[in-house]
């Protein structure tokens, strides 16, 4: 088969409900990964960079979430790529590699010769031809997608050595408690079909080990052989630790953004990553205004058509209006997300916050933080249909959805 003949099939990993719970109180109303960052769903931005390879003839979808919570999404982002996606609900957790292997049949349907593999809460420009032709050049089994990161900051993820010419994969470790190296796994890679060969085993000598008689009595104090499944299989210490050094994987230096999304200040900085990306990629769909006209635009700045925001207010920079929301006359909006059906009223401020649906922030009232998106309470977040009344600060603060705040408020979660 040619290379204008291979076909390829995308998975991305999208996690479940008992996933996200740092993610609240905004997954309290939709899944996190349609919770929109730049005014899309944070699993479109993958989906998209997914429609950019050559010959991709599926895309797949695998978590815990229950399938009518996606199916609208499904449906309409296939009709929009014209490309099939389709979303696949786990029984049970299998483990990263697991769960790719659980739906092994119908991910090789297509035959595919290269199988991406991607997780939702990754927050980059997803090279992925790139990557796809550096594989190729390499001949193994798999490529990684990883990134330099700060010393001090590796150590949160798994960090790997790379042979700098080769740029093979020579050792791999998550997570480790001390500093081995700055490159990192960013969690997104790209395999052949060989891949489930290399589950399978793993999860053959598991099964080989439960099944010995006698087991030493330093094996039987590993947790790790007493307590996983067999078919629970990690991609990280089941697969990509053993296979280093082995000439079957390779990395792919991104020297673009990279970011984990796994709290709502993340979503926030990842939105504004995503709306300096469509300068480039989609300058089309971000907002422009000297105030004439229409509102003063600073930046990069995302309005849905269906939001109505008055000439005098001021936007930007890193801000994403979403439906029907309502701007009032000298608003000034920094660095936040507003939900659908939100209403800013007269000479309200927003700045690193997040304005939940049908949220309301009265005049002359404040929603601001401090901009650590980090930290628990580094920006500020309103739950689903919060009123701040008229002249109300709220700072660096976290309130669950239906409350009515009349009194100002800092670093506070309102229960």
């Amino acid at each position: 088969m040619g290379i204008a003949e291979e076909r390829v099939v995308a998975v991305i990993m999208v996690g479940g409900p008992t996933k996200g719970t740092r993610f609240r109180p905004l997954s309290l109303n939709i899944p996190k990964p349609l919770f929109p960052l730049a005014g899309q769903p944070m699993v479109h931005h993958p989906i998209s960079a997914c429609k950019r390879i050559p010959n991709l003839a599926q895309i797949y979808l695998i978590g815990f979430y229950e399938e009518r919570e996606f199916a609208l999404y499904v449906s309409s982002i296939s009709n929009e790529l014209k490309v099939p996606v389709r979303y696949l609900k786990e029984d049970k957790p299998h483990g990263s590699a697991g769960g790719l292997y659980n739906f092994r049949d119908l991910i090789m349907e297509d035959s595919p010769s290269h199988i991406f593999l991607l997780n939702c809460d990754v927050c980059c420009s997803f090279p992925l031809p790139e990557m796809l032709e550096a594989h190729r050049g390499y001949g193994g089994m798999g490529t990684l997608l990883v990134i330099k990161v700060y010393a001090e900051l590796a150590s949160q993820f798994g960090e790997l050595i790379a042979d700098p010419s080769t740029k093979e994969l020579l050792h791999y470790t998550e997570k480790p408690e001390t500093f081995v190296s700055d490159l990192i796994n960013c969690g997104v890679y790209i395999f052949t079909p060989d891949i489930f060969g290399a589950i399978r085993n793993v999860s053959t000598q598991r099964k080989d080990r439960a099944n010995l008689k006698r087991v030493s009595s330093f094996e039987a104090l590993q947790p790790a052989t007493r307590t996983l499944p067999t078919d629970f299989v990690r991609l990280d210490q089941d697969i990509l630790s053993p296979l280093a050094g082995k000439r079957q994987l390779y990395t792919y230096e991104t020297m673009d953004f990279w970011e984990q999304i796994k709290t709502p200040g993340m979503s926030l900085k990842c939105s504004g990553l995503y709306l300096a990306q469509f300068r480039f990629t989609s300058p089309h769909v971000l907002a422009s205004g000297d105030g004439t006209k229409g509102a003063t635009i600073i930046g990069d700045v995302y309005i849905h058509p269906s939001a109505k925001v008055h000439p005098t207010a001021k936007i930007g920079p890193n801000v994403s209006i979403s439906a029907n929301a309502r701007i009032g006359a000298g608003a000034r909006l920094m660095n936040c997300i507003i939900l659908d059906d939100v209403e800013i009223k007269e000479n309200a401020v927003a700045t690193h916050s997040i304005i939940g649906w049908k949220s309301s922030i009265g005049k002359w009232s404040r929603a601001q933080g401090g901009g650590d998106y980090n930290a628990k309470l580094g920006i500020t977040i309103l739950g689903e249909a919060v009123t701040v009344e008229d002249e109300v600060v709220v700072i660096n603060s976290i309130v669950l959805p239906n409350k009515t705040m009349n009194v100002s408020v800092q670093d506070e979660i309102i229960l």
